[in-house]
C-alpha cells in the first residue's frame, strides 16, 4: 500500500555555510565571533562537506533518497562586487555533477541566510540596490550551471531573515526595530520577482521560493493577544503567500514547518512558551504535526505545485525523531489525500550540523557526525526509517515509539 505517489520527490537538505566549514568571507562568520551577538560558537570548519560531497551524496543515495536542496555561497561565488571567481563557480559545477551523478535532483537554493561582508557593509536587504545586486549574481549563476539546476529556490526563509535579523537581533546583523523588519520583509519578496526574472532568462530551471510558515495561535482569548496575532500572521504568512501574484511570482512553492506558536504581547520575544504538558523539542518547539497539514492547505491556496523544503526535528533522542518524522509524513499524506498538489518532502536536515546562533548543540540530522574523530558519518536509525518510506511510498503501518 503507498501513501505517495509515483513520481514523489524524497530527500534532506543542508546550507553551505551550516555544513561547507571555512565561509570566512559572510557576514555570519563575522556574527560569529562577534562577543556582544547572539552566537554560542563560530561555524568553523562545518562538517567538512566542502571536501566530502562525493561521500556525502553517495551515502544519502544508498538511503533511498532521490532529491537533495543543498545552497550555493554567494559570498565564495562574488567574493567582491562585480568580481566572480571562476574557481568557485567550477566547484560548484563539480558538486551539482556529483549530485546528479548519484541520481538525486537539485533543489538549489540561491540566497540561505549568508550575505557577502561587501553586500552586508553596503546595507544588506535594505540597500536601494539589493534587489538588483542579488539579481545580477543570480543572473550569473543561472548561466553557469543552470543545466545542472533543474529546481532554483530564490531566499531562503525571507520571514525569518527579517523577524530574526531585524527585529529579534538574534540573526545579523542584529538589529532590533519594529520598523525595519517589515522593510525588509517587503525588500526580500521583491527581491524574489527579480531573481525569478533573471534565473529564467539564461536558464531553465523551475523557481520557487521557500517559506517558514509556523501555525500561530493567539496565546489568550483577550483583544491584545489577538490584535499581536493578526499583525505576526501577516507579516509572517500572508504577506507572502498573498503576495506571490503575477508572471513572476515562480513555478513552486516550497513550505517549511516547524512548530506551532503561540503569540503573546507580554513576551519580550512576543511569543509565548507552548502550554504545559505540550511535547517539545531541543529548541523548545511544540510539536504538533497537523500544524504542517494545516499549512500545506493554506500555501495551497496560491495555486502553486508545493514541496516541503524543510521539516524536522532538534532531539539527543533519535526515537523521537522516528516517531516526528511517522506523524508529520502522515500530515503530509492526510493533505495529499484531501486534494492538496504536495509533489515532495526534504527532510530538515542531512546531517548534524552548524545551527546558526544556537552552533552546534541542536541536532537535526539523519547523519550523526563525530567532528572530533576524522568527520565521520553515522546513519542514525531515523534515515533508516525515512529510507523504508522513500523506497515504499508507504508509511509504516505500525507507529513508531
Amino acid at each position: 500500500m503507498t501513501d505517495f505517489p509515483d513520481g514523489f520527490l524524497w530527500g534532506s537538505a543542508t546550507a553551505a555555510h551550516q555544513v561547507e566549514g571555512g565561509n570566512t568571507n559572510n557576514d555570519w562568520w563575522d556574527f560569529e565571533h562577534d562577543p556582544a551577538s547572539a552566537a554560542l560558537e563560530s561555524s568553523g570548519d562545518g562538517i567538512d562537506h566542502f571536501h566530502r560531497y562525493v561521500e556525502d551524496f553517495a551515502l544519502l543515495s544508498s538511503l533511498d533518497h532521490n532529491a537533495h536542496r543543498l545552497s550555493l555561497e554567494w559570498s565564495r561565488i562574488e567574493p567582491a562586487p562585480g568580481e566572480f571567481s571562476q574557481a568557485a563557480i567550477a566547484h560548484y559545477r563539480r558538486v551539482l555533477t556529483a549530485l546528479r551523478e548519484q541520481g538525486l535532483t537539485a533543489f538549489v537554493t540561491l540566497h540561505h541566510f549568508t550575505l557577502p561582508r561587501w553586500f552586508a557593509a553596503r546595507g544588506g536587504w535594505l540597500a536601494p540596490d539589493a534587489a538588483a545586486t542579488f539579481a545580477r549574481y543570480s543572473a550569473r549563476v543561472a548561466a553557469e550551471l543552470g543545466e545542472l539546476m533543474p529546481y532554483v529556490c530564490t531566499i531562503n526563509e525571507p520571514q525569518m531573515v527579517a523577524l530574526h535579523g531585524y527585529l529579534e537581533g538574534y540573526h545579523p546583523p542584529g538589529i532590533a526595530n519594529p520598523v525595519l523588519w517589515k522593510r525588509v520583509g517587503g525588500a526580500l519578496l521583491g527581491a524574489h520577482f527579480d531573481c525569478v526574472q533573471a534565473v529564467r532568462k539564461e536558464a531553465d530551471s523551475l523557481t520557487g521560493l521557500a517559506l517558514q510558515l509556523p501555525l500561530l495561535a493567539p496565546a489568550r482569548d483577550d483583544e491584545a493577544c489577538r490584535t499581536l496575532h493578526e499583525l505576526m500572521q501577516h507579516e509572517l504568512v500572508d504577506r507572502y503567500l498573498d503576495g506571490l501574484t503575477g508572471p513572476d511570482r515562480g513555478d513552486w512553492l516550497g513550505v517549511q514547518y516547524y512548530r506551532k506558536q503561540w503569540v503573546d504581547p507580554s513576551s519580550p520575544t512576543w511569543f509565548g512558551l507552548p502550554p504545559e504538558g505540550t511535547p517539545t523539542t531541543q529548541m523548545g518547539w511544540a510539536v504538533y504535526p497537523d500544524g504542517l497539514r494545516q499549512m500545506l492547505h493554506r500555501a495551497a491556496r496560491t495555486g502553486l505545485p508545493l514541496y516541503v523544503t524543510e521539516n524536522g526535528i532538534a532531539t539527543t533522542d533519535d526515537s523521537q525523531r522516528v516517531a516526528y518524522l511517522h506523524s508529520h509524513l502522515a500530515a503530509v499524506a492526510q493533505s495529499l489525500a484531501e486534494g492538496v498538489d504536495v509533489r515532495g518532502y526534504l527532510h530538515w536536515s542531512a546531517f548534524d550540523n552548524f545551527e546558526w546562533s544556537e552552533g552546534y548543540r541542536p541536532t537535526f540530522g539523519l547523519i550523526a557526525v563525530d567532528r572530533d574523530n576524522g568527520f565521520t558519518r553515522h546513519p542514525k536509525p531515523s534515515a533508516y526509517a525515512f529510507a523504508r518510506v522513500a523506497g515504499t511510498g508507504g508509511l509504516d503501518r505500525e507507529t513508531p515509539r
